[in-house]
């Protein structure tokens, strides 16, 4: 059960650290305006306090995916070596 644990939180600990690299640059593309031509401006007033929590709001709720997908991998990854070491039951009368 130890080891599960351990799987589990390395793994949410893993996918957050990939989702802190992975979803910045995919906000980016997201919101980037598409079919400007070159060197155009978007002209556009900007709420700095709306951007700011939009994109943390984003960030976290990506971290928070990334880990609990994670947590379930590493939780199969444990079950799956658990498995290997378990030995197998002999049947009874000794044959």
């Amino acid at each position: 059960m130890k080891n599960a644990l351990i799987f589990a939180l390395a793994g949410a600990l893993l996918g957050i650290v990939i989702a802190s690299f992975i979803v910045p640059p995919a906000l980016v593309w997201y919101s980037e305006p598409g079919g400007l031509p070159g060197g155009a401006q978007v002209q556009a007033l900007v709420q700095i306090p709306d951007v700011i929590r939009y994109t943390t709001g984003k960030l976290l709720r990506g971290q928070m995916i990334a880990g609990v997908v994670g947590a379930v991998l590493g939780l199969v990854l444990a079950m799956l070596t658990m498995r290997k070491k378990m030995p197998t039951a002999t049947p009874a009368g000794g044959v």
